[in-house]
């Protein structure tokens, strides 16, 4: 089959080290998700730019550990809604590292109320954060790689983008119809980039959580009781780590995953099974 494809690449799939010479970014990755994505790509050989908007001392912690496994590791702060932000976040990128493979678009916060009494300031910054932090580093990671192109020795793709969405992309949520409007846009944003790269080899996908254990959603998993209620929402009956995250990322960052991309994949245990429904609704 390759013979007839000259221009397929063949692809690195160390099992030890499957991002072996990437560069990669991870925005909001001094903590919870963010942070397991960082170790895991550090783990599996990426050098990684650990950005954060706040917490400097955990964003050091996070690239001290980084190093230990063999790579190496920055932090850089950056308020990813911030556009000037967002370009000198990339340009002490490309200083430190030269280049990017794979950007982890993660940052995102949350700013519940009622509709009628969200205001637009809660609006505007989960939508700034959440979705516009996204487009602005997807477009300067596609301007590196559209410029850099394949490197075969590197890896089959020119570049690599996971969108951290989440199941309200397609589970509306009330009380928090903000965030659960900038995880849908997240997913148009994603399959339209997608599309528009896919001739460059350039692979676009997302990741959406469920229940995952981390300080953000501390409420409803830290009392046996909130715990026994967030279960009727997850018919694998287990909150989700971290860690679950965190190797779906390594492994669509890989050449394993190679030929994949517009998709997301929901890691949630399957609350997007509508467990409600397997008693009648």
């Amino acid at each position: 089959m390759t013979e007839l494809l000259p221009d397929v690449v063949k692809p690195n799939l160390d099992p030890l080290k499957i991002l072996k010479g990437q560069k990669a970014l991870v925005t909001g990755a001094n903590s919870g998700i963010g942070e397991a994505i960082a170790l895991a790509l550090g783990a599996a050989g990426a050098d990684v730019v650990v950005n954060y908007v706040a917490n400097h001392d955990e964003a050091l912690k996070v690239c001290d550990t980084i190093k230990k496994s063999g790579s190496q590791a920055i932090a850089i702060e950056a308020d990813v809604s911030k556009e000037d932000q967002v370009l000198s976040m990339f340009q002490q990128m490309y200083k430190a590292f030269g280049t990017i493979d794979i950007l982890v678009n993660n940052a995102g916060v949350q700013r519940d109320a009622p509709l009628e009494k969200m205001t637009l300031e809660q609006w505007n910054t989960v939508i700034g954060i959440n979705l516009t932090g996204q487009f602005l580093c997807a477009r300067e990671a596609v301007k590196e790689f559209k410029k850099r192109g394949v490197k075969k020795e590197v890896s089959c793709a020119a570049g690599k983008i996971i969108c951290m969405s989440s199941v309200h992309q397609v589970i509306p949520w009330a009380g928090h119809v903000n965030y659960a409007s900038s995880k849908g846009g997240i997913h148009m944003l994603m399959q339209s980039i997608a599309q528009e790269v896919a001739p460059h080899r350039i692979r676009v996908n997302a990741i959406g959580p469920g229940a995952i254990q981390t300080p953000i959603n501390k409420s409803a998993w830290a009392t046996p009781e909130a715990y026994a209620s967030l279960m009727t929402l997850v018919p694998y009956n287990r909150i989700g780590e971290p860690i679950d995250i965190a190797r779906c990322a390594v492994w669509l960052s890989s050449d394993y995953a190679d030929y994949i991309t517009g998709t997301t994949i929901f890691i949630d245990g399957g609350m997007t099974l509508f467990p409600g429904f397997a008693t009648g609704g």
